[in-house]
């Protein structure tokens, strides 16, 4: 099992009634949540693991999982309220309202995370919960507990006006970077974790802090992949972008699931990747982000869609 550790909220977007009245739509989402969905979705053995709540929109998230065939057995179920983010567009550009004090998924803490079973291949963490306490402290607590047992990817999906204290969020991530095994970070995140600079070159620096993979991606421009056995670049696929929303996301799963089917998935394996099987897991990635941003809001692919 691949077991996606991290957010899952309820997005409320933005719709006009048939009255002409504003209104809301309730969707799930929450990037960590959108990894678990594509994962089960691109039929890879997937399972996620959140302070679930038992509320209605809990109930909506945990359907969610359930119909992309994702084993939520590990959740930390509560009757605290689930995370809403009211979602406003200006200009076509969209601004959040998070209403999180107290919710199941917020209060996650160390002392309720479960024992992993052995089937648990890999773990991935990231996320805006890691810039929330105590959930982030113990999601980070949960990677450094399995990082040697398992494989361990991290992908920051790094959101700076959500962060209360940049010092403690830079060493958080400073720690769970030395443990990962793979690392995804799009070069915006890397220009504010490490300054202005070359992406290739500053994501090729991430390699000495403890990763043996690292996936640097750029947009239009596609991604690539840094290892100790060398790179692979694949450009991004021509495709009429609807929105860009779990693109990323959908992303970490392409690259999770094509390790796995390629038989990988296990650390001494990425130490050893290739240029070629590093090309073939980011062109699995890139095709499967490619049909998620040609789509309205996160909706990633199912493996016959890639068909």
């Amino acid at each position: 099992m691949i077991l996606s550790a991290g957010e899952a909220l309820i997005d409320m977007l933005p719709r006009t009634t048939a009255g002409g009245e504003a209104a809301f739509a309730p969707h799930a989402g929450g990037a960590v949540f959108n990894t678990g969905i594509a994962l089960g979705r691109l039929g890879a053995p997937a399972g996620f693991l959140s302070g679930l709540s038992t509320d209605l929109f809990g109930q909506m998230l945990a359907r969610a999982l359930t119909e992309s065939r994702v084993d939520a057995a590990l959740c930390v179920r509560s009757d605290r309220p689930t995370t809403l983010a009211f979602v406003t567009l200006t200009d076509g550009h969209a601004q959040y309202a998070f209403y999180d004090e107290n919710t199941a998924g917020r209060m996650l803490t160390a002392a309720d995370l479960p024992a992993l079973p052995d089937t648990v291949q890999a773990l991935f963490c990231g996320g805006i919960s890691l810039m929330a306490e105590p959930c982030g402290s113990a999601y980070e607590a949960l990677m450094l507990r399995e990082a040697g047992q398992r494989v361990t990817m991290l992908d920051p999906n790094i959101r700076p006006g959500f962060i209360a204290d940049e010092a403690a969020y830079r060493a958080r991530l400073g720690r769970m970077i030395a443990v990962a095994d793979i690392i995804k970070i799009s070069d915006e995140d890397l220009t504010w974790l490490d300054g202005p600079g070359d992406p290739a070159e500053l994501a090729q620096g991430l390699l000495q802090r403890g990763p043996n993979l690292v996936l640097l991606t750029r947009g239009a421009q596609g991604a690539s992949a840094f290892g100790p056995q060398g790179r692979g670049d694949v450009p991004a696929e021509a495709v009429e972008v609807v929105d860009t929303v779990g693109a990323g996301d959908t992303f970490n799963a392409g690259i999770l699931t094509a390790l796995y089917r390629q038989g990988l998935l296990g650390k001494p394996a990425i130490a050893a990747l290739s240029p070629e099987d590093m090309t073939a897991a980011l062109t699995l990635a890139i095709r499967a982000a490619a049909v998620t941003v040609s789509r309205s809001g996160a909706n990633p692919p199912w493996a016959e869609d890639l068909a």
